[in-house]
């Protein structure tokens, strides 16, 4: 059987145009791709690592910068307080928010003159933005009203990690959390204490799993249309235990502690309540209600016998007036941990 050349070759040029269709489709959508990166930075990949996606300087000393989250598949805003000229090798506090998240204008920005109190010390402060309502944790599912929540996630693995590359940090980091965050700060530190030199507590309930913290995690993501069954699945399940600091307090051990409450009762500390931002409303309630928590945590670590300061107050009604002069008492424990 003879076969003719010119045969072969129309057959082999045939069978190739496809392959070439597909690779001239791979080549534009890559081109496409990149132009698309190059042009829009800001525009999150898919399954990419976290990383910064934009700074916006506001000042010398403060960048607002943009995080992608890839647990959370969106790009999350943090301020960054900074020495001037951002210098390299510098630890990092990172200062979670309250109940709205700082999405409200509420916060230690706005509200807790860190800017004012930061000035001049050799550390980078990062201040995330979001998160209202969500006990700053991972949730099981996600929320009609709250969304996706994987922060727990986010403030122990993906902003870190940003932050470090950006900044080109030492890696010595230390966390805190007042009023909603209070408690989740401590819960994060324990899943991870490895990551965390000093941990602050202020004004918080650190507990989820008695009757008293039960009740206070609800009335929070309730407040804010949240199901809190959608979090770790119904109250009192195995979940909730796992994210007690009270029951987890031994893996606390080796890290510096600071807790702190107020009394309840309105006093000098407070100072003027609206030169602070405002006392919350019922606040003389939600701080009564943070002492018995941190008490209890308080408590805990001594059964256990674990170092840790507890500054309980005499005055102090849940006002920035109040979380400032625990910020200000903090420093120096966490400052040493930092080593600056």
């Amino acid at each position: 059987m003879v076969v003719s050349r010119a045969a072969v070759g129309s057959s082999a040029a045939d069978s190739l145009r496809p392959r070439r269709r597909r690779t001239s489709r791979i080549v534009v959508a890559a081109v496409a791709f990149a132009l698309l990166a190059a042009l829009c930075p800001g525009v999150p990949v898919a399954n990419a690592a976290p990383h910064v996606t934009g700074i916006q300087r506001i000042s010398p000393q403060v960048d607002l910068v943009s995080v992608y989250s890839p647990s959370m598949h969106r790009v999350i805003r943090n301020h960054v307080l900074h020495p001037g000229g951002k210098p390299a090798g510098l630890p990092s506090f990172y200062m979670l928010p309250g109940a709205g998240g700082a999405e409200d204008g509420i916060s230690w920005y706005h509200s807790g003159g860190v800017r004012d109190f930061f000035a001049g010390k050799q550390v980078n402060v990062v201040l995330p933005i979001g998160g209202k309502f969500s006990m700053w944790t991972d949730w099981n599912s996600a929320d009609p009203a709250l969304g996706v929540n994987k922060w727990e996630t986010y403030v122990n693995r993906e902003l870190p990690s940003a932050i470090d590359t950006a900044y080109r940090t030492n890696g010595v980091k230390a966390l805190s959390g007042v009023s909603m965050t209070a408690g989740p700060a401590l819960d994060i530190v324990a899943h991870a204490p490895s990551r965390w030199r000093a941990v602050a507590s202020y004004s918080g309930c650190p507990s989820t799993s008695d009757p008293l913290g039960i009740l206070a995690n609800t009335a929070v993501v309730s407040r804010g249309g949240g199901n809190v069954a959608n979090m770790w699945g119904p109250p009192g399940s195995p979940q909730w235990r796992h994210h007690d600091p009270i029951v987890n307090a031994g893996k606390l051990r080796g890290t510096a502690i600071y807790l702190s409450a107020g009394s309840g009762v309105a006093g000098p500390v407070d100072g003027s309540l609206l030169r602070n931002g405002g006392g919350f409303v019922g606040g003389n309630v939600i701080e009564r209600v943070s002492l018995s928590c941190t008490t209890n945590m308080s408590n805990r670590l001594n059964s256990l016998r674990i170092p840790h300061r507890f500054v309980h107050r005499n005055d102090g009604v849940h006002t920035w007036g109040l979380f400032k002069a625990d910020l200000h008492n903090s420093w120096p424990m966490i400052a040493r941990s930092l080593g600056v």
